[in-house]
């Protein structure tokens, strides 16, 4: 059988996190999703999606992502019921994600930084953000051109 849903889109609310009582973290976010055509009036309507994530991947989508960031999240989708307070039966359609990735940098709606996915750089020391690289991480990179032709001779290719 074959269960998968990858999505992109904007988050319709901040991310909710909670953990249970094991202390597993879980977070619930909403995102909505154009469609690729548009309705009559020529305008473009969208599809509103709950999600759940768990552990890190949920400690991450709370601490990086809020109302109105972009997000792709893989995952499946998942149905479960319960009973509400006044005692009827409601079934729920959720996406549970395996994976969201962050496609804005951390600071807004805008490609601010060279990162256009917002996703935390391994290069830089500090744990820093967007892949900004500090100066020192800079000046040890042989491949750093910073802005300057890189001088590249037939030799120097390896086919």
């Amino acid at each position: 059988m074959i269960n998968r849903v990858v999505l992109v889109g904007r988050l319709t609310r901040d991310p909710e996190l909670r953990y249970t009582p094991n202390g597993v973290a879980v977070c619930n976010f909403g995102i909505a999703v154009n469609r690729t055509f548009t309705n009559q009036h020529g305008e473009r309507e969208a599809d509103f999606f709950n999600c759940v994530v768990w552990r890190k991947q949920a400690e991450n989508v709370a601490n990086y992502l809020k109302k109105g960031s972009q997000a792709g999240i893989d995952g499946r989708l998942q149905s479960r019921s319960y009973e509400n307070n006044e005692g009827r039966r409601v079934t729920v359609v959720e996406v549970v994600g395996d994976s969201v990735q962050f496609l804005e940098p951390r600071g807004g709606s805008g490609t601010a930084n060279n990162d256009p996915y917002g996703a935390p750089s391994q290069e830089t020391s500090g744990g820093g953000y967007g892949g900004q690289q500090d100066s020192q991480s800079l000046k040890n990179d042989p491949f750093a051109d910073q802005g300057k032709a890189i001088d590249i001779s037939d030799d120097d290719l390896p086919f």
